[in-house]
């Protein structure tokens, strides 16, 4: 049987480009670590979400396609300054910066991302950062620290329901998800946060769900259709259609959401330009 997810991989000039770069920066993305079906489209434009503070996860969500370790590798401390730098050259006027979840670290990684907005910003200063981030565990101070980054977009995936978080992703709380929200709205930054479908959860928990995001603060919200990268993760309940999606949309709508983005392929850093823009919280991103 074919793979839903699959998309085109073929690999146009653009596509080698960015690999190439990637490669040359010692850079990692997102986009190829958990072999998203967007790839060649999202670099096909240009844009990656890079991956940062290695390619290996300290957590086993039964969802995600990247490898988990209990023994992550140290931090690099040129990698701000790299993305910063390859940013740079591919005259990105909107990066987005995410990571594995490193419970090793006393801060979760927290300094890290705040080294990368911030080296980002120096050295391209009209470009607009989001930053999609793990939960820290909760620390306030670690939270604190990326607040004081002002990230333009700040994004925390809730990723499903809560009745399947002992299932999905077990190392994590969706009310502590929620929590985080809330911190960074009172801190006054954009917030974003995005959950997937087919994984077994019924129409009145997603509306429930929606409710809680907005009632945390939660500015924008992409939902996207859950597909399953191999025969180790879990299984796809339920596909949904277009159709399906277009009806949450306007669900999210209703609830008074800056945009709500919705689609099978959709992910949570896909298009995230295009959306910030729709849900006007950022501007003439074009030269």
């Amino acid at each position: 049987m074919s793979n839903p997810a699959k998309k085109s991989t073929v690999l146009s000039p653009e596509v080698t480009e960015v690999k190439r770069l990637l490669r040359r920066h010692r850079l990692h993305s997102v986009c190829e670590s958990a072999h998203c079906p967007n790839i060649a489209e999202c670099f096909g434009a240009k844009t990656a979400t890079f991956l940062i503070m290695g390619t290996a996860c300290t957590r086993n969500c039964r969802f995600c396609n990247i490898p988990s370790t209990d023994t992550p590798a140290p931090l690099d401390s040129t990698e701000p300054d790299a993305i910063a730098a390859a940013a740079a050259e591919l005259n990105l006027r909107y990066v987005v910066i995410t990571s594995v979840t490193r419970d090793d670290l006393p801060d979760g990684g927290a300094r890290h991302f705040a080294e990368a907005i911030i080296a980002v910003r120096k050295r391209s200063p009209a470009t607009k950062v989001e930053i999609l981030t793990p939960d820290f565990k909760g620390d306030i101070s670690a939270l604190a620290v990326i607040a004081d980054a002002r990230p333009d977009v700040f994004n925390h995936n809730v990723e499903t329901v809560p009745r399947l978080y002992p299932t999905v992703r077990p190392g994590a709380d969706y009310h502590r998800s929620l929590k985080i929200l809330s911190f960074m709205k009172r801190h006054g930054l954009v917030t974003k946060s995005g959950f997937m479908v087919g994984l077994g959860e019924e129409d009145e928990e997603i509306e429930a769900l929606l409710r809680d995001l907005a009632a945390h603060g939660c500015d924008i919200v992409t939902i996207g259709q859950y597909f399953r990268p191999s025969h180790a993760h879990l299984p796809v309940v339920r596909d949904y259609d277009e159709d399906e999606f277009r009806k949450w949309r306007a669900v999210g709508i209703a609830m008074n959401f800056r945009e709500v983005y919705t689609g099978r392929f959709v992910r949570s850093s896909f298009h995230a330009a295009e959306i910030a823009e729709m849900a006007g919280t950022v501007r003439n991103l074009r030269p």
